[in-house]
């Protein structure tokens, strides 16, 4: 007899995508010393060039949990003294043209739960947000399988998605989504710096967004989770990279409504610690967002042991100053490693990376360099990733990033060289 689901329909959706996910199957089975057979992963967003560093300043200053932290504590939207101490780090290096305070933020176990958070909170269900290509491919479920937002992606073809001339394809979308299907844009998500290109907008181009913001009344959400993993470039390459500067270093006077610019930060990226699941969206002018964002705090709610460690790091100046310049030396010289092999072996990537963990690749191109019987029109995009996965070695398909190319890839750079050289040999003898 055929069996009838007897869960939502929405929840059908969700359990048929987890069952496609190759990540998932990647991370209980990588590489190890002890594990030789597994996947080597360079596909997933973690940065493992500091974790001894920040594991040991950890595990040093020993728990010591106070009480309070074994309770609801302050409520959902994080404890006060974190809230001030991520006030505090963030003042210090994202330079606000007003300065922040915990008032105007909202902690959350993670930076998905934040996106979440504000696609709820920006859309009814159907209602627009606008998310340029290629983007972070986990933007589309954490904006849509509870929210129900729709995702507005925004092709560039050849203009460059980093200038002036980008903006416009931002209101071609969103004319056509509103013509198209009679509901509203609600909001506008950007990734900066980039994910997966590892560039940073301008400020002009930043400033031009919010203009389009304003002009149609919608919210600009700046997440910002790679914003301390900057690094100086030192391959020769174009264009040159542009210097990393935050939404909220913009004074808004006469550019767009404070109330309708938010930014996302996290302990994830610029920590290397996505366990810890610490997140916070800041909103300096909207008391509203703020409101529904803690009323709906149990649901995201920050672990009393994350609240506390992040809340004393954070705090910590001595500690921060030198884990960041040391994390951005080592991402410069990984970066550097990692692009040089792609040019020493004739694979295209996209250059002027300055920020995050990540080269956007094009093996589609040298795998058919390689493939003289392939046809011209043939997609090779998931011929590279089967020959990737035959090999155990795992990267980021291009496809699940909205790439407007097939046959793009992202790769993670941040891991031990050792490690890196074994995923680039792999991936070298894949496309063979």
């Amino acid at each position: 007899m055929a069996q009838t689901s007897t869960i939502s329909r929405r929840a059908q959706n969700a359990s048929i995508a987890m069952g496609s996910s190759t990540m998932w199957e990647v991370l209980v089975d990588t590489w190890s010393s002890t594990n030789p057979n597994g996947y080597i992963n360079v596909g997933v967003a973690e940065n493992a060039l500091m974790h001894a560093e920040l594991q040991q300043y950890l595990n040093r200053e020993r728990l010591n949990l106070p009480v309070e932290y074994l309770t609801y504590n302050d409520g959902g939207h994080g404890s006060t003294t974190l809230r001030r101490s991520i006030a505090h780090f963030l003042n210090r290096h994202l330079h606000p043209a007003k300065p922040l305070d915990a008032e105007q933020m909202v902690a959350t176990n993670g930076c998905s739960s934040a996106i979440e958070h504000v696609s709820w909170a920006f859309t009814d269900p159907g209602e627009g947000i606008l998310l340029g290509r290629p983007f972070y491919g986990t933007f589309i479920p954490d904006m849509t399988t509870r929210p129900g937002a729709a995702v507005v992606m925004v092709p560039f073809g050849q203009v460059d998605p980093f200038s002036l001339d980008a903006v416009s394809k931002y209101e071609e979308a969103l004319i056509s989504f509103q013509t198209s299907t009679g509901k509203p844009v609600r909001a506008l998500m950007l990734c900066h710096p980039h994910n997966p290109l590892g560039r940073c907008y301008p400020r002009q181009v930043l400033i031009e967004l919010m203009r389009l913001c304003q002009k149609y009344q919608i919210h600009l959400i700046s997440d910002e989770i790679y914003a301390l993993s900057v690094f100086e470039n030192t391959v020769d390459e174009s264009p040159a990279p542009v210097k990393f500067e935050s939404a909220l270093s913009i004074e808004l006077d006469g550019i767009i409504d404070p109330g309708l610019v938010h930014v996302l930060w996290g302990m994830s990226k610029d920590f290397g610690a996505n366990g810890i699941r610490l997140g916070v969206v800041i909103s300096q002018s909207s008391p509203e967002v703020l409101g529904a964002l803690k009323a709906t705090s149990l649901y995201s709610y920050p672990s009393g042991i994350a609240d506390y460690l992040v809340g004393k790091l954070l705090a910590d100046d001595d500690f921060t100053d030198q884990y960041i310049q040391e994390n951005q030396k080592r991402l410069a010289e990984s970066y550097a490693f990692a692009a040089n092999f792609f040019k020493a072996n004739k694979i295209d990537y996209a250059p002027g990376c300055n920020a995050a963990f990540f080269l956007w690749i094009n093996l589609g191109k040298r795998y058919r360099e390689l493939h003289a019987d392939l046809a011209s029109e043939e997609a090779v995009g998931e011929k590279v990733m089967q020959s990737l996965l035959r090999e155990r070695v795992f990267l980021a398909d291009g496809a699940v990033f909205g790439s407007e190319k097939d046959g793009w890839f992202r790769l993670v750079f941040t891991q031990p060289r050792a490690y890196l050289e074994l995923a680039l040999e792999k991936i070298f003898k894949a496309l063979e």
